[in-house]
């Protein structure tokens, strides 16, 4: 079964929120098998709405990636994120 990339690219617009939701969601997402490929750091954005902060993750497939984002621990993670950030969220299954 193919690997699956959780790709997030996010403006925080209230930092103590967002870190409340990073605390949690990192464990949250490790429960599920994601290991951060990328979690902030350097970007250089060369198309479409740039956004400071983009996350990667890889899981061991897109159902557990998905798995993890209707997780309730997520979801108690992410209520901290709703209305402190802009978010966009993806899925991708990646190449054999």
């Amino acid at each position: 079964m193919p690997t699956a990339l959780w790709i997030a690219h996010v403006e925080v617009t209230d930092a103590e929120a967002y870190g409340i939701y990073a605390k949690g969601a990192g464990p949250a997402i490790a429960a599920h098998g994601g290991v951060f490929l990328a979690r902030g750091g350097r970007y250089v954005q060369l198309e479409g709405n740039d956004r400071a902060r983009n996350v990667v993750a890889r899981f061991p497939s897109v159902e557990a990636a998905v798995a993890c984002y209707n997780s309730a621990e997520y979801q108690t993670a992410l209520a901290h994120a709703k209305g402190a950030s802009i978010r966009d969220l993806v899925v991708v299954e990646e190449i054999e």
